[in-house]
């Protein structure tokens, strides 16, 4: 069983996840997709809405699916005429085969996954695509890397990669997709987007103060970021597209 403690941590903070959390590049969103073109697509864990608004953009009917209700309420107010079903991976609420695809952005880890992997595959119908997204940052770069040692942000694309090998018998191979793009943001929106974390959210106040202290001399100090009025960080979008059988 997954322990969803740190993912049902997020709805405190949903206004800011909305805020400072990075967006998927429209190439990443399309890949996962495979050329459809008019689909109805279950956002799984849609949270605030990111991903949702995403495919809204590509003219997709989408039905987003959130099991916190804080990220729901968020999600109704930054996208309009939407709506996100109360629901969870591992019990969505639509009938069999109701989606052409079903997307997931940043939330696959979060899953029970032989459950999930279960209600996916009934809910889209035979060929459709199950795809989950990850905006990872790009720890090449030796800054980045510190950024996510101080900030105790684990996920590496590698680890993903290596991590996720199959979705069940209920689908093909996995294809993977990876892609480049950068997020601007000041110093204050570093932090903004480090209090979104789930370390940060579950973290004792003395852990807080920690991570803050250090995150400020990198940005005061790194010769990269020192004086530097806004930040370009960079990410790796990574892909795990399968179709069902």
């Amino acid at each position: 069983m997954v322990d969803h403690t740190h993912a049902l941590s997020f709805g405190a903070a949903a206004s800011d996840y909305d805020r400072f959390r990075p967006r998927y590049p429209e190439a990443a969103v399309r890949w996962a997709l495979d050329g459809l073109s008019d689909a109805r697509v279950v956002d799984l864990g849609a949270g605030t809405g990111i991903l949702t608004r995403a495919l809204l953009a590509l003219g997709h009917e989408v039905v987003p699916v959130e099991p916190d209700p804080g990220m729901r309420a968020q999600l109704a107010d930054a996208t309009p005429g939407t709506t996100a079903l109360a629901g969870s991976a591992e019990a969505v609420p639509l009938p069999d085969g109701a989606a052409d695809a079903v997307l997931v952005g940043t939330a696959y880890h979060w899953f029970d996954r032989e459950p999930a992997h279960a209600e996916i595959a009934r809910v889209l119908r035979p060929g459709g695509a199950f795809a989950p997204i990850w905006n990872v940052r790009d720890d090449r770069l030796d800054w980045v890397a510190e950024l996510s040692r101080i900030a105790h942000i684990g996920e590496k694309s590698a680890n993903l990669i290596e991590s996720y090998t199959d979705f069940g018998a209920a689908f093909d191979a996995i294809e993977l997709g990876e892609f480049t793009h950068r997020a601007t943001l000041t110093p204050d929106e570093v932090l903004g987007m480090i209090r979104t974390r789930s370390y940060w959210l579950t973290a004792s106040s003395a852990d807080r103060q920690r991570v803050e202290r250090e995150l400020r001399h990198l940005l005061d100090t790194h010769p990269d970021l020192a004086g530097r009025e806004t930040v370009e960080l960079p990410y790796r979008t990574i892909v795990l597209r399968a179709r069902r059988r």
